[in-house]
């Protein structure tokens, strides 16, 4: 992986839902907790702009992370994100552990790759419809890849890619398809594009409507006048 993340957070004792606002309010913190593995849960406060920050990496939801709090350092994932619904704010953040002989499932973001070489898009006019944007994997720690890429360079309309056909890297496994056939889902497909350039062609080409009498009369008068 490319990317480190890291981030510095104190340990808070208050709990409830007014600490909490305090706790963004008056200090601009972000309430966090940390907990899984066979330790007790960790009750966090992180500064909302190195929160922000690190979450306008797309990375950063898919990666480990290194969390400084209380004088040690434990590593864990993004497990859970609160965002207040009308504003750009971070109300809370839930992290889980991490050991490395312990499988975790993670929601790793799905890359296109070469779409502007897409043969269905670009020699007959077809449209990618992309179905997923991430996918649900399970994997130790030291597997767990940034994304996953699809090449949809060779797709033609009425191609698809369904979750079986996905090249995971070593290691990693999609849950999801334990579940059956009928959860082989569509990640993406090359489709006909609509004929809405030849319907727009066909009103275009119309007679345009033929005034009325009234609008005759009406012109009529105001020559006179």
């Amino acid at each position: 992986m490319a990317d480190a993340f890291e981030l510095n957070a104190e340990l808070r004792t208050d709990k409830g839902k007014g600490a909490s606002r305090r706790l963004r309010r008056i200090a601009d913190l972000v309430p966090g907790i940390l907990y899984g593995g066979d330790k007790e849960p960790l009750m966090l406060s992180i500064a909302h702009k190195d929160l922000h920050k690190a979450c306008e990496n797309e990375a950063f939801f898919s990666h480990i992370i290194t969390i400084h709090a209380g004088g040690n350092s434990q590593e864990a994932i993004l497990k859970d994100l609160q965002r207040h619904p009308a504003k750009d704010r971070i109300m809370h953040a839930d992290f889980l552990r991490i050991q490395a002989d312990q499988e975790i499932t993670v929601e790793v973001p799905i890359h296109f790759l070469n779409e502007e070489k897409c043969l269905g898009v670009r020699q007959h006019n077809g449209m990618l419809s992309r179905n997923m944007n991430s996918v649900q994997i399970t994997c130790l720690p030291r597997n767990l890849p940034e994304y996953i890429a699809v090449d949809v360079e060779h797709m033609d309309i009425g191609d698809a890619i369904h979750l079986s056909q996905l090249q995971l890297p070593e290691g990693t496994a999609i849950p999801e398809l334990a579940l059956g056939e009928e959860h082989d889902h569509v990640v993406v497909t090359i489709n006909e594009q609509k004929r809405a350039e030849e319907d727009g062609a066909d009103e275009a080409a119309a007679p345009a409507d033929v005034p009325t009498v009234a609008e005759d009369e009406g012109d009529e008068s105001s020559d006179d006048d």
